[in-house]
């Protein structure tokens, strides 16, 4: 399998990045190379990619997923085999940096694309520059989904710890 890695740093807080990156639907207001991005269930989407002429279309699994840290995700099928995640982390400046990293199979576009030295990279830097663009200008994230997924499932959101029973102070 042919890596490769990018990162970006984004002025707007880890959770507005994280909220706006779970929408997958949006990915083609601001990255040229999405066409089209379906939810087909909760861990399961249809993405529409193309550069130039070339235009393939795959689904793809969410494997892990944890609000404002990470998302994993691979390919279904084997015709365009890919696996990726993106991790985000707190910078100093109350920023946040993106880092996204790829690992293609033989075989498809993203294979055809890390085939040629750097080319990859430059795509995947690209992108994420119009990411980055895109959630600056805005300022705040058009929406976001907080659910954690552990092995491709959605696991439900944590209870609130239960209240105690003894009085609040003072008590008398």
């Amino acid at each position: 399998m042919n890596t490769v890695e990018e990162t970006v740093e984004i002025d707007v807080p880890v959770r507005t990045a994280y909220d706006q990156w779970t929408q997958f639907a949006c990915f083609p207001r601001f990255m040229t190379s999405v066409k089209r991005v379906e939810q087909l269930r909760p861990t399961v989407t249809l993405w529409v990619v193309g550069i130039g002429p070339l235009r393939r279309e795959f689904v793809t699994e969410i494997v892990d997923q944890v609000p404002d840290s990470h998302l994993t995700w691979r390919t279904l099928g084997r015709r365009h085999g890919h696996r990726g995640e993106v991790t985000f982390r707190s910078t100093g400046s109350g920023g946040t940096a993106v880092t996204v990293r790829m690992s293609a199979g033989p075989r498809g576009l993203a294979a055809a694309l890390t085939a040629v030295p750097g080319a990859a990279g430059r795509v995947l830097r690209r992108e994420l520059a119009h990411f980055k663009a895109y959630i600056e200008r805005r300022g705040e994230a058009g929406g976001g989904w907080r659910g954690t997924v552990r092995g491709g499932q959605v696991r439900p959101a944590e209870a609130e710890p239960p209240r105690s029973r003894v009085p609040v102070w003072p008590v008398g």
